[in-house]
């Protein structure tokens, strides 16, 4: 079992005082950290003392320092390969005329997919042509490796969750008539986490977590995560079987109804819009300004 943490809820950061890269606590535990500091308001932190969120030796010190720019809750290292599952909302399989899955829908991202919260979504300007697409996610962290785990056992090997977005470009998502969910999901910067990592001690059943997308203000998607058709226990379960899922592994969970391609007349991203993924029980904004690449010649 990972060990209970010292913490409900933890940053990694850059810091006003240092310009050093710090791990700690939010001092106002109601603050909600993404939206606060894209209105650019002070947010001060109880630092902890421990090289990455994963060690289950990091304990609080009595030194707090300020977020000058925050950063995803763990490393492109620490997160490795992302794992993804497609289609495990029933009111999204609805919207999208699909039969409910029998086993999960497993697709992965790439590390280079690993966005910083209040950081620009950058669009490759491959995919700034009306399909790039957002969907709110529950990421779940994998606190100490789990291989051929149970869905009795699964939560054992569960450090917490964090907000995701599982960006995607649309026509490459379906390029050729094929299905290429690996290649239209994994542009660099396509999966944003953030602002925080909270516990599974603050939240011991998941199944209570809202989570929503805001596009320039307007609600997009709107769900929770007890519509999942499978649980956060039987992901990881399945994801499990024959395969070792480090510690630092990431699983995003899949998306609720409401995607931009499913709306009529379609909604894709578009330049300097104010994307944001809104959760409940303390998980806060991943707040994101798309900003479209430019085509350069090389």
């Amino acid at each position: 079992m990972v060990p209970e943490p010292s913490w409900k809820r933890l940053v990694r950061f850059i810091a006003v005082e240092d310009d050093a890269e710090h791990v700690g606590e939010p001092l106002d535990t109601s603050v909600d950290v993404g939206a606060a500091l894209s209105r650019s308001e002070r947010v001060e932190v109880r630092v902890f003392e421990g090289p990455s969120i994963l060690d289950p030796r990091l304990s609080p010190t009595d030194a707090s320092l300020t977020i000058k720019r925050l950063l995803a809750p763990l490393s492109k290292a620490e997160v490795g390969t992302i794992r993804c599952i497609g289609l495990n909302y029933r009111s999204h399989a609805a919207e999208m005329g699909f039969e409910l899955p029998t086993y999960p829908s497993i697709f992965f991202k790439p590390s280079s997919c690993l966005n910083s919260p209040n950081a620009p979504l950058l669009i490759p300007y491959q995919a700034t042509d009306q399909q790039a697409d957002y969907e709110a996610e529950l990421a779940v962290v994998i606190g100490r490796e789990c291989r051929n785990a149970s869905k009795e056992t699964a939560m054992n090997y569960v450090l917490g969750y964090t907000c995701s977005n599982d960006v995607t470009a649309r026509k490459w998502q379906f390029a050729g008539g094929n299905t290429q969910w690996g290649y239209g999901k994994g542009f660099d910067g396509f999966a944003p986490m953030g602002p925080c990592i909270v516990s599974t001690r603050a939240i011991p059943d998941p199944k209570v977590i809202e989570l929503k997308t805001t596009l320039n203000g307007k609600e997009m998607q709107v769900g929770k995560v007890d519509d999942m058709i499978f649980s956060i226990p039987e992901i990881v379960a399945h994801l499990s079987q024959g395969t070792t899922l480090e510690a630092g592994t990431v699983i995003m969970t899949g998306t609720p109804h409401g995607i931009g391609v499913s709306r009529d007349p379609p909604v894709f991203l578009q330049h300097g819009d104010d994307l944001r993924v809104v959760m409940s029980h303390g998980l806060g904004s991943l707040v994101n300004p798309v900003v479209y690449e430019e085509r350069t010649q090389k």
